[in-house]
């Protein structure tokens, strides 16, 4: 095996999309280790071989040991990497981008600096969660007032369709087991979807903490992201494994929001949401699915030039040198 030193890293174009990954796998008590371009998962049962490429995101559990290897060919290949708590209900560290462009970091710090264009990223995220609804003379306590209604019709429908009882939402902090199944249900398809958001908003490159609806928190924007599908995705699949019973709920939760993850496409979704709603505020120019991996300088009026080149002066004015200075 090659040293980390002596391996090439992949080009933008070589990453597999965001999209087109496993959505999440979570992994706990055993030890994690790389082979050629796989991870590997070992444990009392054997050896687990994974593609790296194909990893959206590793959710880390208890009693899990991931060797510096493994971490490095996740991180070539773009998998997000989450440490979280039993049954992945709590979010410990994460990091690694996908992409190599700050083109929508810039956009995202573009719209959330200006108050106007903040809310009217917010309003955006609504229309997405209210179609019927036009959100845009809306105040931002008419939107949040608008989104619990919408949540609690939620919980009372799906009840309704499962006849799973349902009195009302509970989260004991530091006790998963204190709720009961259906809450634990929810609990679960919360914090998977919270992993999934955080994934992909890292491996755009956007910011984890510049949120447009919420705000003060490390991954106020990814709680934006999240919730835009809690009512479609993470809710109807919390209550159908709540109807299987109260062993393991966690464990069905993930399943089954993993397959109707997969089955609706949420990651395509998601990427395209996000896209869409931080560069309709942001028109520089550039394709919006560009992909060459380049670092430009900034100069006058906002001008970029090619970076790793010498910048002169000359009788002429500027002179771009053909030497690299880096």
């Amino acid at each position: 095996m090659s040293t980390v030193s002596q391996r090439a890293a992949s080009s933008p174009r070589e990453l597999t999309r965001v999209g087109d990954r496993i959505s999440f796998i979570y992994l706990e008590r055993c030890t994690i280790h790389r082979e050629n371009n796989a991870i590997t998962a070992t444990d009392a049962d054997g050896v687990t071989h994974i593609p790296s490429a194909t990893i959206g995101t590793l959710l880390l559990g208890p009693g899990t040991r991931v060797t510096h290897q493994a971490m490095s060919v996740l991180g070539e290949c773009g998998a997000g990497v989450l440490w979280v708590g039993e049954q992945g209900v709590r979010f410990y560290a994460g990091g690694r981008a996908l992409t190599r462009s700050s083109r929508l970091a810039e956009a995202q710090a573009t719209a959330w600096a200006n108050r106007r264009t903040r809310l009217a990223v917010a309003r955006a995220m609504y229309r997405l969660r209210f179609p019927d609804d036009d959100p845009s003379t809306r105040t931002r306590q008419e939107l949040l007032n608008m989104e619990g209604r919408r949540v609690k019709e939620c919980y009372r429908r799906e009840a309704a369709r499962t006849g799973v009882p349902w009195r009302r939402r509970e989260y004991h902090h530091g006790d998963f087991t204190a709720g009961d199944p259906a809450n634990q249900a929810v609990t679960a398809a919360a914090q998977c979807m919270y992993g999934i958001a955080h994934a992909v908003v890292c491996a755009l490159g956007c910011s984890p903490g510049l949120g447009f609806v919420h705000s003060g928190h490390e991954r106020s924007f990814v709680l934006d992201i999240a919730d835009l599908y809690k009512t479609d995705i993470a809710i109807p699949a919390a209550f159908d494994a709540a109807t299987q019973g109260e062993d393991d709920v966690a464990t069905r939760t993930r399943r089954a929001l993993r397959d109707r993850i997969n089955q609706t496409g949420l990651l395509d979704r998601c990427v395209q949401d996000i896209k869409n709603l931080l560069l309709a505020h942001h028109d520089d120019g550039r394709d919006a699915e560009e992909t060459t991996d380049q670092v430009a300088l900034q100069t006058d009026h906002g001008r970029l030039v090619a970076g790793g080149r010498n910048y002169g002066d000359t009788e002429n004015g500027p002179h771009l040198s053909e030497e690299p200075i880096w």
